[in-house]
């Protein structure tokens, strides 16, 4: 019996000894307020320490080249660090946005925002607007739209909306005269704008074609009406320079505006703040200029 009790006095002596020694190395883990300072939580050790990273979603061109080549130093003279997250598509940036995994996205126009936010019950919102993607028209052939010759090919997209666009570029820049009743009737198709006379008096023969297709067939046609992002990827730019470009009402540019976008409720932070202006530096003009040459072109504009 004496045995057993040594033995149990033993065994609780080794515990409590164990006990004290894990608590003493674990008390070692955190730091100990000096003599005489008042005791202070993680959250406020922490406090001191902000957080100057800012994360954006993008788009690879030109969204994410303009954040990689300028903007990132333009914050980094301000003390930021940009990190650039690069998507292939455009649901991931805004539902990877709505989760809090980044502080912003730049990629989209106030219309798809919009409806997304609808469709996927997302919590968006603009907070600047940073540039365009115009229309062009495109040659391999011509430097100039006054040597289109009576009767030249130009290529058009082959969907209603872009089809439209186009055929409206054509007749800001003077090629047709109208667009008679092309979009309107769904029996005027661009062969029916190719034999009317009147809003045509130059017979061009326009020609609808993928859009993405527009840039692979420009060898082929006198002249191609081309998205912007598809001429970049093309890179017709700084081999074919847009002979001419959309021109833009007040309405049509917040419409055709790329704009930054934050979820809702963050608009006001600072690292928003530095990175609004950063997006419309002079830094980000001159670029912008410089590289795309028309096929993107700035539109400093405040969300509204």
């Amino acid at each position: 019996m004496k045995k057993k009790v040594l033995t149990s006095l033993i065994l609780a002596a080794t515990l409590a000894l164990g006990t004290l020694t894990g608590c003493g190395s674990k008390s070692e883990e955190v730091t100990q307020p000096e003599q005489g300072a008042p005791a202070t939580d993680a959250a406020d050790n922490n406090a001191g320490s902000e957080d100057k990273t800012i994360t954006v979603g993008a788009t690879p061109v030109p969204h994410a080249e303009i954040l990689d080549n300028v903007v990132k130093d333009v914050l980094a003279k301000d003390g930021w660090t940009l990190e650039t997250v690069v998507f292939q598509d455009y649901v991931l940036p805004n539902t990877s946005l709505e989760s809090d995994e980044l502080d912003a996205n730049y990629f989209q126009t106030l219309g798809y925002m919009n409806q997304q936010n609808e469709d996927a019950g997302l919590h968006l919102t603009a907070v600047a607007g940073i540039h365009i993607e115009p229309m062009g028209i495109y040659s391999e052939k011509y430097t100039a739209i006054a040597d289109l010759p009576d009767g030249a090919e130009i290529g058009i997209p082959n969907d209603p909306d872009n089809g439209e666009r186009a055929i409206d570029l054509l007749v800001q820049k003077g090629l047709l005269t109208s667009k008679g009743g092309f979009g309107t009737d769904a029996s005027y198709t661009e062969s029916s704008l190719s034999s009317d006379k009147d809003a045509n008096p130059h017979g061009y023969k326009i020609t609808a074609l993928e859009a993405a297709n527009l840039p692979l067939s420009l060898p082929d046609l006198d002249a191609a009406v081309i998205n912007g992002n598809y001429a970049l990827e093309a890179e017709l730019p700084a081999k074919h320079p847009a002979l001419e470009i959309e021109d833009f009402t007040d309405e049509l540019k917040v419409k055709r505006t790329n704009f930054l976008v934050v979820k809702d409720g963050n608009q006001d932070s600072e690292k928003i703040k530095a990175l609004v202006a950063a997006l419309q530096s002079d830094e980000v003009q001159k670029y912008i200029d410089d590289t795309y040459k028309g096929a993107v072109i700035t539109s400093f504009i405040d969300a509204e």
